[in-house]
């Protein structure tokens, strides 16, 4: 019997927790956090992160592995006011900010690397910088006390992630332009045999636009 479908879902995270002091993996996608006011909330949920211009490993956006330290962030913010995303970060290309890589500790984007990592050692405070904030998706809230603003942010959230599934993903280097995921080898685009459009097998979700 030969069974015929069009189009797919995937119902899986491949999102994976970094644990303190685990290195990045180069291409891999982390769930990370980051604390702001709640006065800049639906500004970076809508346009996403603006970069820093400076910090312990140069400009860039810092994200944490641990929700706890993000909510220390900003300082002196009352917890009414702060809020806390949850994140996928896509790293890329990772530097290890350690030993002969301390050269490279506020320069290493101009060497090539998407995201710079300072490990917790000698009782260092551990430290994750993306370059390109097109790299970090904001994908949930871990902390938002008032309530109203969590129920608008919620739903801010819901509908770009809709609207917009793979937009940054796909202006970033090194991702397939179909799937919008890292290539870190080839990415086989082919047709849909349904309604022709060009799809990737890497996609989460393709819906034939063609019915039969």
């Amino acid at each position: 019997m030969e069974l015929r479908f069009s189009g797919w879902q995937t119902v899986f995270d491949d999102t994976k927790r970094l644990k303190s002091g685990q290195e990045p993996k180069r291409g891999h996608g982390y769930k990370m956090f980051h604390g702001t006011h709640k006065s800049n909330a639906k500004t970076i949920i809508a346009g996403g992160f603006r970069p820093s211009s400076g910090g312990t490993l140069g400009p860039g956006v810092y994200c944490s592995r641990d929700k706890n330290k993000a909510m220390g962030y900003p300082a002196a913010c009352s917890d009414i006011d702060r809020v806390v995303f949850i994140l996928k970060v896509r790293v890329g290309k990772v530097k290890k900010i350690d030993g002969a890589g301390l050269a490279l500790q506020i320069t290493w984007h101009q060497s090539g690397y998407d995201t710079a990592w300072l490990p917790p050692v000698g009782g260092r405070m551990e430290e994750d910088c993306v370059w390109d904030p097109k790299r970090i998706t904001v994908v949930g809230l871990a902390h938002c006390s008032d309530s109203q603003a969590k129920t608008e942010l919620g739903k801010l959230i819901k509908q770009q992630n809709k609207l917009h599934p793979r937009e940054k993903n796909k202006n970033s280097k090194g991702s397939c332009k179909i799937c919008g995921k890292e290539n870190k080898g080839h990415h086989i685009i082919i047709s849909c045999w349904q309604c022709k459009k060009k799809v990737c097998p890497f996609l989460d979700k393709h819906v034939c636009k063609k019915r039969q």
